[in-house]
């Protein structure tokens, strides 16, 4: 049979290989400190599990639910954003909800997206902000991940340079992997850029709340006036709330665009399970204590990688948002790339990372370290990795043969 054209679109998935490894070493009986995945460890907050265990088995909640997601949802969305942005939506029309924001991307992906259209996207940056518009048929121009005055110099020459004129430009912010952040000067001059050269602006705020700055917590492009006109913004309850599995994020913004994703949706999916959506809504509209204990943990966790780190001889620099350090390769790995750091990091120190060229080309000197365990194995994951490095030479000798001489 032969091989399917979207299919071949698509490059392996990287991360896979090094989740063989980690499998292999687990059923050898080691104890892999997995910092790999951004997969939160934390519970659900208490009065959110139990409002879904309310909800199930009441009359009718077993029956397809909405594709757009339940009014009552959309409209604690709405106003989550008009208390945290100064942002009022229309839950009618402003806000749909989503199977996770990596599903929203996908979709809003298919719904704006014609064959050989040019999108521009961050690199590195979260493999379906690129890959979602590939296999609806687009091209990716890559620019950079920081925003800096850099950042809008090549946005310009990506523009001047592409044919046919870009239709769209990604942003993440808080980023994942990068865990930069963007000020709201930086969004005006964003949206300034995107309505002068007519392209629709998709930002993924996915880690909106888990920042280590009270003073400072990231804002929302839709703060700027007039981003409305051209931009759409994914969220999502994974991390917020410690609710990956349950799969449930939003896009808001734009009438058309959210008119556009609702459309293809209800072609593919009914929504999730009514009681989630229930559940979602108690979430969003009950205390915000479970953030708050959220955001210090992960900032205790932060504290820990970066100072236990340090000693072991691999120096981070602090993130100031999101559950990710993002950290350069020791300097005697460098050569290798990252995915074959990070098997090596697995087989030798018994710690997974993610691979930065999983995000794109320009991460493969770098990996993602997640803060998904305690501050106990973080701690003996830098034992971990102090014990390698000490031994990088012998490591290195094994690893990589000299070169002959002569």
């Amino acid at each position: 049979m032969a091989d399917f054209h979207r299919i071949k679109r698509l490059p392996p998935y990287v991360f896979e290989q090094v989740n063989r490894i980690k499998a292999a070493a687990r059923n050898r009986g080691a104890d892999i400190i997995d910092l790999g995945m951004g997969n939160p460890d934390l519970p659900a907050p208490k009065h959110v599990l139990e409002k879904l265990v309310e909800t199930v088995g009441k009359p009718r909640t077993d029956r397809y639910s909405a594709s757009r997601g339940i009014p009552g949802l959309r409209k604690a969305q709405a106003a989550y954003y008009e208390r945290r942005f100064g942002v009022t939506l229309n839950p009618d029309t402003q806000v749909i909800a989503t199977l996770g924001s990596k599903e929203g991307f996908a979709n809003m992906a298919q719904a704006i997206t014609a064959p050989g259209d040019v999108v521009l996207v961050p690199n590195p940056s979260y493999p379906i902000h690129a890959f979602g518009f590939l296999m609806a048929g687009g091209v990716i121009r890559s620019v950079p991940a920081e925003p800096n005055e850099d950042f809008f110099r090549q946005l310009e020459r990506a523009v001047a340079h592409s044919i046919p004129k870009p239709i769209a430009l990604v942003t993440c912010y808080p980023a994942n992997p990068t865990a930069f952040v963007a000020s709201l000067d930086f969004y005006r001059d964003l949206v300034q850029f995107a309505k002068k050269h007519e392209l629709i602006l998709l930002s993924d705020l996915a880690y909106a709340e888990v920042y280590f700055d009270d003073s400072n917590p990231p804002p929302s492009v839709l703060q700027v006036p007039g981003a409305m006109d051209v931009t759409v913004e994914f969220t999502s309850m994974s991390k917020t709330f410690s609710m990956a599995g349950w799969r449930m994020g939003f896009a808001v913004g734009n009438e058309k665009l959210i008119a556009s994703l609702a459309r293809v949706k209800s072609y593919l999916d009914y929504g999730a399970f009514t009681p989630i959506q229930v559940a979602a809504t108690a979430a969003l509209n009950g205390p915000d204590d479970c953030i708050k204990e959220m955001r210090a943990t992960y900032k205790h966790r932060r504290d820990a990688l970066v100072e236990s780190f340090g000693h072991a001889g691999w120096d981070i620099d602090p993130p100031g948002a999101s559950m990710f350090a993002w950290v350069k390769i020791p300097e005697p790995f460098t050569s290798m790339g990252s995915l074959e750091f990070s098997k090596l990091l697995v087989e030798k120190a018994d710690v997974a990372v993610a691979p930065g060229i999983g995000f794109g080309e320009y991460g493969d000197d770098h990996v993602r370290i997640a803060i998904v365990e305690n501050e106990q194995r973080i701690r003996q994951a830098a034992r971990n990795i102090r014990r390698f490095l000490e031994t990088a030479d012998h490591t290195l000798d094994n690893v990589i043969p000299k070169k002959a001489v002569g």
